[in-house]
């Protein structure tokens, strides 16, 4: 079955069946199988970064591969022919911000608009760079809440990505509540000036903005 392209071998024991409508790419879209895998993982997980902000339809970024967070120890990548999977991990697992979804297969867990937008900030030297994800960004920032973005600041004490996101949500909508949240946030904890890209053996210089971010990269879309 598996030559005859009707059966994928995703992990040692975990099989995905093909149906006909997908046998020419060999994909199944993530929320058809990634609840099954991690139950037979016996893994805690959610579906993030830009596989979540693609089903809120911030699709700019087109990819092959599927993004999953996960508790450590974390997974080796999975590469196979019309599928990748790329595991990060996360040190605190999040209290809230991960909602539960519907698909035809059953319910899968995918982080919200909130914590997609800043699990991006976080990840990006991983995963492109800003101004790869800066059109993602922008299309994520029409599905943020104010209650959202509230329940992320009550839990969420990674200074520098609420920094780098606070300072990014003012670059992409100006003067705003889901900047002020972060603001009043970072208020609470002592923060120290941070470089916008993080570059090896380089430290912060000066810095004129409420974030104490150095901007040393252009933030310029590539639409």
């Amino acid at each position: 079955m598996t030559a005859k392209k009707e059966v994928l071998n995703l992990r040692k024991g975990f099989y995905l069946i093909i149906p006909p409508r997908y046998s020419s790419s060999l994909k199944l879209p993530a929320p058809l199988y990634v609840d099954k895998l991690f139950n037979y993982l016996q893994r805690t997980y959610y579906l993030g970064l830009y596989s979540a902000s693609k089903m809120y339809g911030a699709s700019h970024q087109q990819t092959q591969r599927d993004y999953l967070i996960m508790e450590t120890p974390k997974l080796n990548d999975i590469e196979r022919i019309g599928l990748g999977i790329q595991f990060f991990t996360t040190a605190k697992w999040p209290p809230q911000n991960i909602v539960s979804k519907k698909s035809d297969a059953g319910i899968y867990r995918m982080s919200s608009p909130a914590l997609t937008f800043l699990d991006l900030i976080h990840h990006h030297t991983k995963i492109g760079g800003l101004n790869r994800m800066l059109a993602s960004l922008e299309e994520l920032t029409e599905e943020l809440t104010e209650a959202d973005m509230t329940e992320l600041a009550s839990w969420y004490n990674h200074k520098s990505t609420l920094q780098r996101a606070g300072f990014v949500l003012e670059e992409l909508i100006g003067g705003n509540a889901f900047a002020d949240i972060l603001t009043e946030k970072l208020n609470q904890l002592t923060f120290y000036p941070i470089l916008l890209s993080p570059k090896k053996n380089k430290k912060p210089g000066s810095v004129n903005n409420r974030w104490k971010v150095d901007v040393n990269l252009k933030l310029e879309s590539d639409l």
